[in-house]
């Protein structure tokens, strides 16, 4: 049978709560920025793996709260004291590390979010200690933030985000793919979208559901070596 062209029309990521699903990986996280009321010195630090959800957390924090949500390489370029005025979620801050102008612009949004009683989140893939920030004083400061993590994706929180992927591009689907995936693909959120989408774009040129014999080609050709081995 000739394969047909298949177009992948790219769709802005949903980054709503409705879309976070909740699992063992990151109910604390979600519980804990949930109630910023709580947090000690009205600063939080939430860490993880690349492709564990925390810009997704991130801006359900920001749409709960009105929080305003800056790269933390923008920031030198922010009016820093209408940034501190409410709510702000700085991510990857580990970006900025040996950045003077950027790491003197958080450490006064710090200092300033802190005065004005304004939660202030930071994001990184790992936590505060191992920043290498050069400003002594931000380090400090930063070190001394309460840390919330998100671990790698447990199975249940995968086979959820597959479903729900597959459902959006209403991708004809043989159920037992879900699980043949999940024990085989690269844990992190991010791969379990670019593999929906490879497997979908396969499975339409082809002109057939997603079946386990296609998945298997499909994870072939995008896992990573030590993935593939496993399989």
């Amino acid at each position: 049978m000739a394969e047909q062209l298949a177009f992948d029309l790219h769709s802005k990521p949903a980054l709503g709560r409705e879309d976070f699903f909740i699992s063992p990986a990151n109910a604390v996280a979600v519980a804990t920025l949930a109630a910023p009321e709580a947090w000690p010195n009205g600063k939080m630090a939430l860490v993880g793996p690349r492709g564990t959800g925390k810009t997704h957390l991130a801006h359900v924090f920001a749409a709960e709260t009105g929080a305003r949500i800056v790269p933390a390489r923008r920031l030198a370029a922010e009016n820093i004291e209408a940034l501190a005025a409410g709510p702000v979620v700085v991510e990857d801050v580990p970006d900025i590390a040996g950045d003077a102008e950027a790491e003197a612009a958080l450490f006064h949004l710090h200092n300033l979010a802190l005065a004005s009683g304004s939660a202030l989140l930071v994001t990184g893939s790992t936590p505060p200690s191992r920043w290498p920030i050069a400003l002594p004083d931000l380090a400090s400061r930063m070190q001394g933030t309460a840390i919330t993590q998100i671990e790698p994706p447990d199975d249940a929180l995968l086979s959820a985000v597959l479903l729900k992927l597959f459902n959006d591009r209403q991708t004809p689907l043989d159920p037992a793919v879900i699980p043949y995936l999940v024990s085989r693909m690269e844990r992190a959120l991010g791969s379990a979208a670019d593999l929906v989408t490879a497997l979908d774009t396969a499975a339409l040129a082809r002109r057939q559901p997603v079946t386990r014999p296609l998945a298997a080609r499909v994870l072939e050709s995008h896992c990573s070596p030590a993935a593939s081995a496993s399989s």
